[in-house]
């Protein structure tokens, strides 16, 4: 299938700020970055990598004097993988205070390492941008195309080698390898995780309790580890951009249920790779796991192709009263419900209780609708 970005660095750039652009490994942040630099042809540029030996020693030294008089003859600094240089934060800083004119670019596939090293030295001297798995509004073809491969994305997810692939051999082998590579390699090397069958046993617990709400002591009790260590590795696994956790809603009822937390997987692929399970729909018995979690993500991703800070929660009461996600939006609040096949009522409790709000039931027959709200029928 193919695809194109709708997201673009050169709109993202902002006078006398830096722009850091987050997202998983392999997502497509080296291809977008190189494909704005390659534009810019009249520019002076630096483009590195973050394990440049060269760069990393010049910033961990943190010497003002010769980390300006590097970035001085340079146009345009793009350093990818960023969060491997020691000192970024400070040194980039160094730089746009001294240069603001410049335009500096980093990239990071973990916002847990990038975002500790760039947090205080560049408080408001940044922007950033979140780069998601392809969105179904950024892939070439008709609705009748999109809903024709809707089983695919459900199993196969969406990230750019996986679309571009032609069998369903390659795309399992592909997400096998992502998965050993960044979650189980990238997140075992930070700081403090020594255990991979823990880590393993715990994204695989959250890959089967996709759409409900997890309890992180059951987890602790459930892999014989304390919750402690659980809340510390499913921290990291939302930061290095493998999950994504939500909140319980709550503004006017005692009995709204905020302490537990749900948690998706931001690819459908990745979730399916991390269970070994990529068998077809007809075959399973997770299908309205993987729709509750297709249709999260796909709402996420239209929050950051339109550059819009949506909120997303769930909505449950002690009295048995739910919604499977709240998206709040400038102010406007829409109770979704994602349904493979059903219908479903909006609850009466919340229409008392929210008023103003919208409801919307999410099935496959009128996703794309949902999805693809501003497109023309095909």
């Amino acid at each position: 299938m193919k695809f194109t970005r709708k997201q673009s660095v050169e709109e993202a750039l902002a006078p006398k700020r830096v722009l850091v652009v987050y997202g998983p490994r392999r997502v497509g942040k080296t291809t977008l970055l190189s494909s704005y630099l390659i534009t810019q042809k009249e520019k002076v540029i630096l483009s590195v990598v973050g394990d440049d030996f060269r760069v990393r020693e010049l910033f961990i030294k943190e010497m003002r004097d010769k980390i300006l008089d590097f970035a001085r003859p340079y146009d345009i600094i793009a350093i990818d993988e960023a969060q491997q240089i020691p000192s970024i934060g400070l040194g980039v800083k160094m730089i746009i205070d001294t240069f603001p004119e410049k335009q500096i670019i980093l990239t990071g596939s973990s916002s847990f390492d990038l975002s500790s090293k760039i947090g205080e030295p560049l408080t408001g001297r940044h922007f950033v941008m979140t780069l998601l798995p392809i969105s179904q509004s950024e892939i070439f073809g008709s609705r009748f195309d999109l809903a024709g491969n809707l089983e695919k994305f459900l199993v196969y997810g969406s990230y750019p080698e996986v679309l571009s692939s032609e069998s369903d051999y390659d795309r399992e082998r592909i997400l096998n390898e992502l998965v050993s590579s960044y979650l189980y390699k990238d997140v075992l090397a930070l700081d403090r995780i020594k255990s991979p069958d823990l880590l393993r046993d715990i994204a695989r617990m959250l890959a089967f309790q996709v759409g409900n709400e997890v309890s992180q002591n059951e987890i602790a009790v459930g892999l014989k580890t304390d919750v402690k260590t659980v809340g510390r590795y499913i921290d990291l696994l939302e930061k290095m951009f493998v999950i994504k956790k939500v909140r319980g809603f709550s503004r006017n009822l005692r009995n709204e249920i905020t302490k537990k937390a749900k948690y998706y997987f931001l690819d459908n692929g990745v979730r399916n790779a991390v269970i070994s399970q990529f068998g077809p729909l007809s075959e399973r018995n997770d299908t309205g796991a993987l729709w509750e979690n297709f249709i999260f993500m796909e709402l996420c991703k239209q929050s950051a192709v339109n550059d819009r800070n949506d909120q997303y929660y769930f909505w449950r009461t002690h009295t048995g009263n739910e919604v499977d996600i709240i998206r709040e939006s400038r102010g406007k609040l829409t109770a979704i419900e994602c349904k493979w096949n059903d219908k479903a009522r909006e609850p009466k409790l919340w229409r008392a209780t929210y008023p103003e709000s919208e409801f919307l039931v999410i099935n496959k027959e009128n996703y794309l609708d949902a999805l693809l709200p501003n497109a023309v029928i095909a």
